[in-house]
Formats: structure tokens, C-alpha cells, sequence
């Protein structure tokens, strides 16, 4: 179950794996394409980040917060 408060903050350690092929890549966007496949998103303008964070914070909607200039 998603928890906004562990997934959202705090410090993270990013690693990569490249174990995947060219072609692994290739049918998995193929595959994507094939489906659809519709995020959810709320938008929110740069100089309101804090507002989104508070919000993301409390849990007060579902799927990501996009930041747009």
C-alpha cells in the first residue's frame, strides 16, 4: 500500500540495472503503446511546490503531483 509520508520524503538511494536489452526496452515500449495506459496526475504551478507537498503529504489525492512552469 502506497504511505505518502515513507514513499514521498526522506532521504532515497537510486541504483541502476542494466541487465535489461536494447531489445527488452524496445518490446516493453511496444507493449505500452498496445494499451492504454492513463496516469493520474494533478498539476500544480511552480511557485505553488509547497502547497503540493503539503497536500501530497496528507494524502489528499491519488497519483502524482506535477510541478509545471
Amino acid at each position: 500500500m502506497l504511505d505518502n509520508n515513507r514513499d514521498a520524503f526522506g532521504e532515497r538511494v537510486i541504483r541502476s540495472v542494466t541487465a535489461n536489452t536494447t531489445q527488452n526496452g524496445i518490446d516493453l515500449l511496444r507493449e505500452a503503446a498496445a494499451i492504454p495506459i492513463k496516469p493520474h496526475t494533478v498539476r500544480f504551478p511552480l511557485e505553488e511546490v509547497n502547497h503540493a507537498l503539503q497536500k501530497l503529504k496528507a494524502g489528499s489525492f491519488q497519483g502524482a503531483a506535477v510541478l509545471t512552469m
